[in-house]
């Protein structure tokens, strides 16, 4: 195998290639030394630990976004690329972006939690709860002695005096505010008194605001079945509840305006509404009485009175035509009743009929005494026969002392030779019944 041969600069752009190639952009804490920016407005510097250290550029177009002045012993955490400068062969990290070390190590954790719960979907728009156009009780969710609670106050009483405030005060900085947030959140949504939420507090740095980062926070906020606005610090801090809650407000003034009503634009629109009311009731007001006056001008012409006379001089003619015609009508049925009524006393009926009827109970009497005779003859002949029944009932030969003896089958036993060894065989008395074993079978001598 021939070994390539390299020449210097053939090896320091391989191995550039390499570092880039493999590593990529990487993150790095270390404290700054020998830190130093020429005419050209790039920084040069080290990065450095209690065992080793490694030289680090930063080009002017970068650094001009980072906003602090680095200075020698400060700890930073920096975004960037392994790379090798090849003219003189040495090894080197090209910096992107540069952050004090606590506060990065805090931006980092806040873009891993934000991709995370981004993926599951906390984010997502069509998730989010509509706020309440009209709103009764506003909930808040905040420190009760901090400067964002005053002005959100200020603003409702400014715009919306008759708005019902609930208080649910927490801690919103330290090791305590996270759990509290949380318990605070759960508590409006178990009482349900509030038609929407407002969590959050004034301005601060990322460290202060750390608590609205939290996932405990984001997810106690995404399962809240109130409509929450979240109005942490100022325009230009972001948290994760910011993007988890239903709408974001820009500071805690702003959410307050978001849920209140200017009542004075509230006045002036129900004066506008009432300036048309007016005028509508004006215009109903002069066609009404436009229409009354049609009806009075009929009226003239077409009075009453006359209409009366006439509807009254048709009823009483319609009451003499109706009383003439039930009078004739109950004279025609009386005429007819009293006719049937000498009919049915002339009909010679009368008397067949008579004579049909005593005909008719001597009969019932003959057919009561044959049906009393013909009972007598046939309870003689039963008698007769259950008297020959019970003579040939078995019962009556078990009662003289025989018994009957059944296979496993119910069967009478009449022949020896219907058993085997080992069967069982029911024996019936004239009282009761037991059950036997064959043990032994007696052959039929009468035929020998």
């Amino acid at each position: 195998m021939q070994n390539t041969i390299y020449s210097v600069s053939q090896l320091n752009q391989t191995a550039r290639l390499l570092l880039e190639g493999q590593l990529g952009h990487i993150w790095l804490t270390g404290e700054i030394s020998n830190f130093s920016q020429p005419v050209s407005g790039h920084w040069y510097l080290s990065l450095k630990d209690e065992n080793a250290q490694l030289r680090c550029a930063m080009f002017r177009m970068k650094n001009s976004r980072v906003g602090f002045r680095p200075q020698n012993g400060m700890q930073v955490l920096v975004r960037g690329t392994v790379s090798l400068y090849e003219p003189r062969g040495d090894y080197q990290l090209i910096i992107d972006s540069m952050q004090p070390a606590g506060d990065g190590l805090l931006q980092q954790q806040f873009e891993q939690l934000k991709q995370k719960l981004a993926a599951e979907g906390l984010f997502a728009q069509q998730l989010k709860k509509p706020i309440p156009h009209f709103n009764r009780r506003i909930g808040i969710v905040t420190s009760k002695s901090g400067a964002a609670l005053q002005d959100i106050l200020q603003v409702l009483q400014r715009r919306d005096p008759s708005l019902e405030v609930v208080i649910y005060p927490t801690q919103v900085q330290g090791k305590d505010a996270t759990a509290e947030i949380v318990q605070m959140i759960e508590l409006a949504n178990i009482r349900q008194e509030a038609d929407v939420l407002i969590v959050g507090r004034g301005g601060g740095s990322l460290e202060d605001l750390w608590c609205f980062n939290e996932e405990t926070v984001a997810r106690a906020i995404f399962a809240s079945q109130i409509p929450i606005i979240s109005a942490v610090g100022h325009e230009t801090d972001v948290t994760i509840a910011d993007f988890v809650a239903d709408l974001r407000a820009p500071t805690p003034s702003a959410a307050a305006e978001m849920v209140s009503r200017d009542h004075k634009e509230l006045l002036q629109r129900l004066q506008y509404s009432l300036q048309h009311l007016e005028m509508a009731f004006d215009r109903l007001y002069s066609c009404q009485q436009q229409r009354l006056e049609r009806l009075r001008l009929r009226l003239a012409n077409q009075h009453p009175s006359k209409q009366l006379a006439f509807q009254r001089q048709q009823s009483a003619q319609l009451l003499w035509r109706l009383k003439q015609a039930l009078t004739k009508q109950l004279d025609r049925n009386i005429n007819r009743h009293a006719n049937l009524q000498q009919r049915l006393q002339q009909n010679p009926l009368r008397y067949p009929i008579g004579q049909r009827q005593q005909h008719l109970q001597q009969w019932k009497v003959r057919l009561a005494t044959a049906i009393e005779k013909n009972m007598s003859v046939k309870q003689y002949q039963f008698s007769g026969v259950c008297a020959k029944l019970n003579s040939l009932s078995p019962l009556n030969v078990l009662a003289r002392g025989y018994s009957i003896s059944q296979n496993a089958q119910g069967k009478a036993i009449v022949d020896s030779r219907q058993l085997c060894l080992g069967d069982n065989i029911t024996t019936r008395f004239s009282r009761g019944a037991v059950v036997s074993r064959v043990i032994d079978i007696s052959p039929d001598t009468s035929d020998a």
